[in-house]
């Protein structure tokens, strides 16, 4: 019964593990080494379709392609297996039981992403005669594994998701153009040109690469009126068809400002000072807040030198040099609160790992910003006072333990500051 029972504890935790490194996007080196890995798998995947379709490429290289691609399709399969049977890390998936909750997410889009980047090599064992034309249209499909591996692509889903009622009522507006501009064309061009303009259809043709600004020549209008009509509709298009083209890029700015904000703004909430302020309060607290990014093993702040400042760790890594050890930290943490409130020396050497992006409060902008708001002033310096009265009464240092409580594993042993 014992060694069962560990058995299914070790069964849970490698379950977790998975999880974590494939699934969550955790911070893990080897959740790292994965993503990288699959990425540029996915770009080998690609490459090999393309090139696979010149034919002195494929004659010279059909045992490698075939070689490389049952490879792929073994490591698409695990990973697609490994995401389901780890779903039920996920709360809401655990929720509707082991069976109906890894259904449910094996509905996920990007599950039947996952699914469709092998199951074509599958129906080609099964069906021998398949055009191999469309199965290769089936394995460029792994080029969408790229969205679960690029930021800057779910945010891009996710503009497009919020703008879709607008970019649908654009679509509308662009078709309706593109119908009414062309009914009118045939009837000023359809007797000139019967066989470019002698249909709507064929007109909506010329309209559409006109209003795209693509204008192949295959039809062009003859007619006074119809050149005129023609200048028209060309500068409708630029205005036209640059409105979706508006609603994206402000949709998708917009995004990551807001995804900005909601990680700064999640930081700075965290800090014990600004812990029980209300929005507004850390929201003016944010407008001072500067951004600085360095590269891996940039020193950012030298032991003994006055601290002016307070950082938060953004994207990236760094280590605090001690005394009796280091303490390395994260993206959303951050050090040197107390800077912010006296004057203090700096206790260790902070150097940055990997490349880093942080955002600094200034302790000058800071005071400057308590004379500005006296609400706030007031506010902060009751909960600076309680504090320095206490924990901090005795701290001659940047560091207090406070910060670092959620890292206790990386806690120097010993070190009488923390």
């Amino acid at each position: 019964m014992d060694t069962r029972t560990q058995a299914g504890g070790d069964a849970v935790s490698w379950r977790r593990w998975i999880y974590l490194t494939i699934e969550a996007g955790g911070s893990s080196a080897a959740a790292h080494y994965f993503d990288d890995f699959m990425v540029v798998l996915i770009l080998a995947n690609v490459l090999a379709v393309i090139l696979e379709s010149v034919p002195s490429i494929h004659a010279q290289f059909a045992t490698a392609f075939l070689v490389f691609d049952i490879v792929s399709v073994a490591i698409f399969a695990a990973e697609y297996s490994l995401r389901l049977w780890a779903s039920i890390e996920i709360p809401a998936i655990r929720q509707r039981g082991p069976v109906l909750g890894r259904l449910m997410f094996a509905s996920r889009p990007s599950q039947i992403i996952d699914f469709l980047a092998f199951a074509p090599t599958f129906l080609s064992l099964i069906m021998p005669a398949a055009d191999l034309r469309v199965l290769r249209m089936f394995r460029l499909l792994r080029f969408l594994k790229l969205v679960r591996y690029s930021p800057a692509m779910v945010t891009l889903g996710r503009a497009l998701y919020e703008e879709r009622r607008a970019l649908i009522g654009a679509m509308f507006l662009m078709i309706g153009t593109a119908v009414f501009s062309g009914t009118i064309m045939h009837v000023i061009e359809a007797e000139a040109q019967p066989k470019q303009f002698g249909t709507i259809p064929d007109a909506m043709w010329w309209s559409l690469a006109t209003l795209t600004t693509i204008g192949y020549g295959d039809a062009v209008p003859i007619t006074p009126l119809g050149k005129m009509f023609g200048a028209i509709v060309m500068i409708c298009g630029l205005g036209l068809f640059a409105l979706p083209i508006g609603i994206v890029a402000t949709a998708f700015v917009n995004e990551i400002h807001r995804r900005d904000f909601v990680v700064t703004w999640g930081m700075v909430a965290r800090v014990p000072l600004f812990a029980t302020l209300d929005a507004a309060a850390i929201a003016e607290v944010m407008k001072i807040m500067r951004t600085r990014a360095v590269s891996a093993g940039t020193v950012i702040a030298a032991r003994g030198e006055e601290a002016e400042g307070m950082f938060f760790i953004a994207d990236g890594e760094v280590k605090i040099q001690l005394p009796r050890g280091h303490i390395k930290l994260g993206a959303g943490e951050f050090f040197g609160e107390l800077a912010l409130l006296k004057r203090v020396k700096r206790m260790g050497t902070v150097t940055a790992l990997v490349r880093t992006n942080m955002m600094i409060i200034d302790a000058l902008d800071f005071e400057n910003l308590l004379d500005r708001d006296e609400v706030l002033k007031a506010r902060i310096l009751e909960i600076a006072d309680e504090r320095l009265a206490g924990e901090w009464a005795d701290v001659s240092s940047d560091v207090v333990a406070s910060e670092f409580d959620q890292r206790p594993s990386t806690r120097p042993v010993g070190d009488p500051l923390l």
